[in-house]
């Protein structure tokens, strides 16, 4: 199966599919709040996914994303209509150390909501 369609089947995965998704995949409405955070995604940001939930992605969670380089261009692919794709690099800065981040952002026509990719290209400290 070709990555896009891959990254677009997560849209129908189950809570148990999407754990066993190999990168960390956050499901947001339009305005950045968590609807769903995959087990991957858990591990590697060291926060459990039940804790995520339904706080804002950009202030609650990860503040260091409420920068142009990503949280601009989120809130510009979530004003867009139809199906769309959005790939970027990103650093993650966290207390133990940074992230390189290859952020895949994914719309589809109709849906309220926007899965973002998070693979991890490295761990440094």
């Amino acid at each position: 199966m070709q990555n896009d369609q891959l990254e677009n089947k997560i849209f129908e995965m189950d809570k148990t599919q999407l754990d066993a998704y190999p990168d960390g995949v956050i499901t947001l409405d339009r305005t950045g709040i968590i609807k769903r955070y995959n087990k991957t995604e858990a591990m590697l940001a060291r926060r459990e996914a039940g804790e995520t939930m339904g706080l804002n992605f950009f202030t609650d969670v990860a503040p260091c994303t409420a920068v142009q380089d990503f949280k601009g261009r989120f809130d510009t692919f979530a004003k867009g209509e139809g199906s769309g794709v959005e790939r970027f690099n990103f650093t993650f800065r966290f207390a133990w150390g940074r992230q390189d981040v290859g952020i895949t952002m994914i719309r589809r026509t109709g849906a309220d909501e926007i899965n973002v990719l998070v693979a991890r290209r490295s761990e440094k400290t």
